[in-house]
């Protein structure tokens, strides 16, 4: 009977009670039943969180809490809607700005970290260089499509460094692609040291960059960072 138990266990994909059946304690069938269910979606659940977190490539934390001192929240926002996530909910896109080391990077892997965890969000973190060279690759290879399609199912696209390497005309297109796949079907998290009226510095085409603002700002949050760099502000207290 052992057998056969693992063998339509097996069948139904319960992996967790194809193992761990007989470890159920319990006063009742119902309660036994109940048992093997919960356990069997909790397992789910977290082999699904692990899965996400894994295609998200995010940076690691330090587990330290984030310093908000210095960031400035735009109206109808609130910490604790940002940290959460809420403008992903309505396809909506957050910019933060600010100088290098502010805390930019932290706070949407944080961000991204609580997509997934808590709400079972799909995820991907990239450097800006990092997705222009992914793309510029796929396009020699032939295998773009395959990489909208990744991009096509997340929920949230963190895009890491904006405006710290000058994009050649194709990359800045190709990218204008991704933003334009999108906007208004999911949301955009873009990091940048740059304000937008230097933005052209980074793609190089005034009507690209307008064209690219255009979409990024349209249902948007500005998140502004007005502080120091705190990994300089940490070496300080180490010196």
């Amino acid at each position: 009977m052992h057998e056969e138990i693992q063998a339509y266990a097996k069948r139904l994909k319960l992996s967790w009670i194809k193992e761990h059946y007989r470890e159920v304690e319990a006063t009742s069938h119902e309660e036994f039943l109940l048992k093997l269910f919960e356990a069997e979606i909790q397992q789910r659940e977290e082999r699904r969180t692990n899965l996400l977190l894994n295609q998200a490539t995010l940076p690691k934390v330090q587990g330290k809490p984030f310093d908000w001192s210095e960031v400035q929240i735009p109206a109808g926002m609130t910490r604790e809607s940002l940290l959460n996530g809420e403008f992903i909910e309505q396809q909506e896109n957050t910019i933060f700005y600010g100088g290098v080391g502010a805390g930019k990077t932290y706070l949407a892997t944080l961000i991204g970290l609580n997509a997934i965890q808590k709400f079972g969000k799909s995820v991907k973190f990239y450097t800006v260089a990092g997705l222009v060279n992914r793309l510029l690759e796929a396009n020699e290879k032939g295998t773009l499509s395959k990489v909208f399609k990744q991009i096509e199912k997340l929920d949230c696209l963190i895009l890491d460094e904006l405006g710290y390497i000058p994009l050649h005309k194709q990359g800045g297109e190709l990218l204008f692609q991704v933003i334009s796949m999108c906007y208004e079907a999911k949301s955009i998290i873009i990091t940048t040291n740059l304000q937008f009226g230097q933005w052209n510095h980074v793609f190089g085409d005034p009507i690209l960059t307008e064209a690219v603002i255009d979409r990024l700002i349209h249902h948007s949050h500005l998140v502004v960072f007005n502080g120091d760099s705190h990994r300089y502000k940490e070496s300080l207290l180490k010196a």
